[in-house]
């Protein structure tokens, strides 16, 4: 059974993850390392500082949130690329993207990389943004109550959502990507616990952490929801675009939220965790012992001489 009860001498880190194809990537205070797992067996492992967080933007309460989150993404988004490139090394390239290289040399990573993030930010904006209230309007000559229509849309909203973790969690590779989610979870549990980190002991712990970016992502859905509620229904796409002004907003109360959560443990935490966490059983899959290994991998190359610099 899945270890998470609370633990007195536990401590609380600032050092978080991300699942990649066929790897991890960790980001602790002083260090980032990603760790993929090879054609071959062996795991491969770069490293490299993290970025300077003391810029005030990045520190103000209710500021910081957009642009932390923005620096995750690109982050993020550039550790998926360079993990498929590693675990695509031994296939041969397309002919179209033989060309392409040929023609853009090195600038074609960093070109691919934003049209790629562009297509996935408008999809994102396009499925939780533009289609809810899209199908609401064909309703509203029916409806005429502002309160039903919002809540009508705020369902079709979560519908979607879970329809769209459901569908990808599915998907072989994407499965496979989840396990690895599982496995970072696991292993910060365990270092937080005080344990050494090895397979063993990971093992033990549950797969799902309130310190998640799904977390996050459930929160600024949950909070879209509640602030859209009081936007009118007048003209609908006056109403997306005030959506589209507030998102920035939303998400940095979301963060806010996160960073809240992680620091405290009681009743209200646990409730505000709880969605998020309910979620993770869709974007989180019981890793094995091979996805565990690179887990840790990764999490010994961050973690900071001085313990204390991990605290949260």
């Amino acid at each position: 059974m899945a270890k998470n009860e609370a633990c007195n001498s536990c401590i609380k880190t600032s050092i978080g993850g991300q699942a990649v194809i066929e790897g991890i990537m960790m980001r602790g205070p002083k260090k980032t390392a990603l760790s993929v797992r090879l054609s071959d067996g062996t795991i491969s492992t770069e490293e490299w500082a993290t970025p300077n967080q003391k810029a005030w933007y990045k520190k103000v309460p209710f500021v910081r949130g957009v642009f932390n989150f923005v620096d995750t993404l690109k982050e993020g988004y550039s550790c998926l690329t360079k993990s498929a490139q590693l675990t695509m090394d031994d296939e041969e390239p397309s002919e179209f993207e033989k060309k392409m290289r040929k023609k853009l040399g090195d600038k074609y990573n960093t070109i691919f990389e934003i049209i790629t993030f562009t297509i996935a930010a408008m999809i994102a904006i396009g499925l939780f943004v533009f289609l809810p209230t899209l199908t609401v309007k064909l309703i509203q000559p029916m409806i005429h109550n502002t309160v039903a229509l919002t809540a009508i849309e705020s369902v079709v909203k979560v519908v979607l959502f879970l329809l769209y973790l459901l569908f990808v969690s599915n998907l072989s590779d994407i499965h496979r990507v989840f396990q690895y989610h599982g496995a970072e979870h696991k292993t910060i549990f365990c270092y937080e616990h005080g344990e050494e980190l090895t397979v063993e002991n990971v093992r033990k712990y549950t797969r799902f952490h309130p310190r998640c970016g799904t977390s996050f992502l459930v929160i600024v859905l949950l909070l879209s929801i509640f602030v859209f509620s009081f936007v009118s229904w007048g003209n609908v796409w006056v109403r997306i675009l005030l959506k589209l002004i507030c998102l920035p907003l939303i998400m940095s109360i979301a963060y806010e939220c996160i960073k809240f959560a992680g620091r405290h443990d009681n009743a209200f935490t646990r409730i505000l965790s709880a969605p998020g966490l309910w979620t993770q059983r869709l974007t989180t899959r019981e890793p094995d012992d091979e996805m565990i290994e690179v887990a840790i991998e990764a999490m010994k190359r961050v973690i900071p001489e001085n313990a204390e610099d991990a605290k949260w």
